[in-house]
């Protein structure tokens, strides 16, 4: 399977390291909802078809990538920074911002 990197292009998927599920909101760090944590870690969908998901490319320029694949097909539509498709990982938030 072939990533193509905004940065630096078609490359195997042998560089990249899948990060997660792209639709999942993490809860804030220091929040102390059990129910919210065990959701997030937990409960998961079993998406057949299109599925956005968070890549990070490992091997190279070391991005993160927001990802649309077909869990189906593993065909790749398409790929952007993560952080220009509205999705920073491992997010946290400061002070008093909602």
């Amino acid at each position: 399977m072939l990533i193509t990197c905004p940065y630096c292009g078609p490359r195997d998927l042998a560089e990249f390291s899948y990060q997660g599920d792209g639709n999942r909101q993490r809860p804030d760090p220091g929040s102390t909802d059990h129910e919210a944590w065990n959701a997030y870690v937990y409960d998961r969908l079993n998406t057949a078809g299109d599925h956005r998901e968070v890549w990070q490319h490992s091997g190279g320029c070391r991005a993160h990538l927001a990802v649309t694949r077909n869990t189906l097909t593993h065909r790749i539509s398409s790929v952007a920074f993560a952080r220009e498709a509205g999705h920073r990982p491992h997010e946290r938030k400061h002070g008093g911002e909602s």
